[in-house]
Order: structure tokens, then sequence, then C-alpha cells
């Protein structure tokens, strides 16, 4: 904390000192007053929180505290799933009064891994009979033709963040015996053309790769009693030079539709590790080019 604030501090058993200028003494003052307000809702200090309550120490909100240790989800194995930011609790809240929501933010916001948390909530309680999870098949700069095996086995590596949160919600047996069911689906993009889904909660993950046409066909999907997330990084668009980005086009187009919601995370919310924060302001930084 010292780091990162112009105050000093000195731990003195249960006590704290802080000196410097009086300034510098009241910012220090609300970081360690938020992360005592966390501890006192029940939650375990992280230094991830300590490194949220330093980057947000310009506009701290009185009741944050209480929103981040709201336990959104106890997953499998005991593990309580809590927003970790007040831009992830403010997503997860338009997840749950909305149709339809668009997640939009860089690496490590936690877009893709609440949607799924959100989307196992709400069949656990049997809001939905099942959950459709979609990515499209983009290269990143690599080649899959090369690659062994049938189109499934092909595009399996793109969808392993969606199975990666659903083994952390639900356990390992547990997803293979709903996904056997057919009451929890992984599949490309491609695999949506034609259908309608009704009574699901579908998401469609690294959304800034899909094209304009590819977009209106998913999210034209929707079914009733349904819920769709889509999420993306719109600074991360690996379409072929020249092609648009679908997810752009839809935040033109339907920012004004009643029903769709849109939640916008920003380096603040990145709950990896700190350095992924400032990775991603050097990339933001127009000066460094």
């Amino acid at each position: 904390m010292e780091a990162n604030l112009a105050a000093q501090l000195l731990a003195r058993g249960d006590e704290v000192v802080i000196s410097g200028e009086a300034a510098e003494v009241k910012e220090a003052v609300r970081v360690l007053g938020h992360l005592c307000h966390l501890a006192t809702c029940g939650a375990q200090v992280s230094m991830l929180d300590v490194n949220y309550a330093l980057a947000m120490r310009d506009e701290q909100r009185a009741d944050i505290a209480e929103k981040l240790a709201e336990v959104v989800f106890s997953a499998h194995g005991g593990k309580q799933i809590k927003a970790k930011t007040f831009g992830q609790w403010q997503y997860l809240q338009n997840i749950y009064h909305n149709d339809m929501v668009f997640g939009i933010g860089p690496a490590g916001t936690g877009k893709t891994y609440l949607a799924v948390i959100a989307a196992v909530a709400a069949l656990k309680k049997k809001r939905v009979s099942r959950i459709v999870l979609t990515r499209p098949a983009v290269e990143a700069g690599e080649k899959l033709g090369f690659l062994p095996g049938d189109l499934q086995e092909k595009v399996d590596p793109y969808l392993r963040p969606l199975y990666d949160a659903l083994y952390d919600a639900l356990g390992f047996d547990n997803v293979k015996r709903y996904m056997e069911r057919g009451v929890i689906e992984v599949a490309p993009l491609a695999y949506m053309r034609g259908r309608t889904l009704d009574d699901a909660f579908i998401i469609l993950d690294e959304a800034q790769n899909t094209t304009g046409p590819q977009m209106q066909m998913f999210l034209t999907r929707l079914g009733l009693g349904s819920k769709m997330v889509i999420t993306g990084d719109i600074t991360q668009v690996d379409l072929p030079h020249g092609q648009k980005s679908g997810l752009v086009e839809a935040q033109r187009r339907l920012h004004k539709v009643k029903g769709v919601a849109f939640s916008y995370l920003t380096k603040v919310d990145v709950v990896r590790h700190p350095l992924v924060q400032r990775i991603i302001a050097a990339y933001e930084d127009k000066e460094q080019l």
C-alpha cells in the first residue's frame, strides 16, 4: 500500500499509524476504511482486494463492501463465488434483470466466468432447463488445418475457457453428466444456425470475432424463456483484415433497444495478476506508440 500511496503507513499490533499531508492521509484512510469494511462484512481480504481498493481510491462508495461480500453462487466443493469488483457486481445485476446482456471489456475481467456462473445458478434454480455455450472458431494468427481430428476436436481448444468455468462451478463429473444428458451444450458458433433456443441460458464468448451476419444470426436464436449473454473484448479482434466485428456493430445498433443491456468492464475490474492491469494500461496509452 505504501508503494501506491503518498502517505507513510506503520503497523503497530492492531493499529495502523498514518502520517503525511492531510490529503495524503485522507486518501490512505479511505483505502484502509474500505478494506476494514470488507473484512467486517465477512470477506477474507486478499491482495486482489487491496489492489482494487487502491485502484478505486478516488471513487469509493460506502455500499461497495456489502455488495462485494454477497455470495453469488456456492460452487462445487463449497467454494463461494463473489463479485471481485463493483463493475463485476453491476454486470451480474444486468444479467439478472435483462434477457440480453453484452459484457465488454479487456482480458481478465471475469466476463466469461461470471456469465457461466450466472448460467449454472439459473439452471440450479430451475429458471432455465439447459445451458448453451458457444464461441466463434477464429484463428488468432494460427492455423488449425494441420491439427488431427474432426471439426469438433479441432475447435475444442477454442472452447476450453468455457469448460474450465463449468468445471469450477460444477465439478468435472457433474459437467460430464449434464453434457451426456444434453442439459449443457458447448459448441462452435456455426452449430447455432437454424435453431431456436427456448428455456435456455445462452452465452456467446469471444464475440468480437463474429462478423455482422454471424452476430445477427446468433442474436435471433433467442427463444421464449431464454436469457442471452454476449461477451468480448473489442481491442482483441482476430478477424481477417477488412472484416468488421459483429460485436462493434451490435454496440452501435442495439444500444437503445429496450431489454438489451451493456456492461463495460475496464482494467480496474481485472482480477488476474496485478501486472495484467499495467499491461492493459500500457497498450491503451497512445503516447507509447
